[in-house]
């Protein structure tokens, strides 16, 4: 935003509602829908409040890059959302997650953005992740409507990925699964699509497709009922900005 907008409002937000459709966990067969609320609150390339960023600090930033850390959540997983695969498994606890992240846009002629982040659950999986994107805007985008798709890879430790989808011998006595060891690498590959339309100078609409192909030993877990997932949200929202 900063390269095509260099003077932006000091303060930036957004409120609204979202719709969204995803697998109930990470392998699952079935799927979910939630809604809840859009909110987005940013001051200068300083700070903000997010419900898809979490609450975070731009620790260095300019026209074209920004790094920072952020403290975000995750929900968990609870046996009880599928008792047909998880039975005997015990439930992940939902845990603050902290983040730090990257990201650069190489120039206005070449709208590349590359963006890392490495993620620790403070409890819960009590693991490591890390994702790293690239993504740019797609022929047809316009100041009212903005498209941008690209590919991401996603790694993790071993303490991370056995939480998730390994079998110890205490949850494979509880469930009937074999035991089954995870080792830290790549989880996932995945491809994603973002739209937004504007509506006039306040209204968006947001539509998020994305798709993800587990790998390694995430892929192979007993528990997994598909290796190809998707997932995707609708949100309708309000933005607007002011100058102290």
């Amino acid at each position: 935003m900063r390269l095509f907008e260099p003077e932006m409002p000091d303060w930036r937000s957004e409120l609204g509602l979202a719709v969204v459709s995803r697998p109930l966990y990470e392998g699952a067969q079935a799927y979910r829908e939630l809604a809840g609320p859009v909110i987005d609150v940013r001051y200068r390339d300083i700070a903000f409040a997010s419900v898809g960023e979490g609450l975070g600090v731009n620790l260095f930033s300019g026209d074209n890059y920004r790094a920072g850390v952020a403290l975000g959540y995750d929900l968990g997983r609870r046996e009880s959302d599928d008792l047909t695969h998880l039975r005997g498994l015990g439930d992940i606890g939902a845990a603050p997650v902290l983040k730090g992240f990257a990201s650069f846009a190489f120039s206005r002629s070449v709208p590349l953005v590359l963006r890392a982040d490495v993620r620790r659950a403070l409890g819960g999986t009590d693991g490591l992740q890390a994702d790293f994107q690239a993504y740019m805007p797609l022929p047809g985008s316009s100041k009212t409507l903005v498209m941008f798709a690209g590919p991401s890879v996603t790694l993790a430790d071993r303490r991370y990925l056995q939480r998730e989808f390994g079998v110890t011998a205490a949850q494979s006595l509880a469930s009937g699964y074999p035991v089954y060891g995870a080792h830290a690498g790549a989880e996932a590959a995945g491809f994603g699509f973002s739209a937004t339309r504007f509506l006039g100078d306040h209204w968006l609409l947001n539509v998020n497709l994305a798709g993800n192909h587990l790998l390694g030993s995430a892929s192979g877990g007993p528990v997994i009922a598909r290796t190809v997932q998707g997932q995707g949200s609708i949100s309708f929202a309000y933005q607007w900005g002011q100058s102290p």
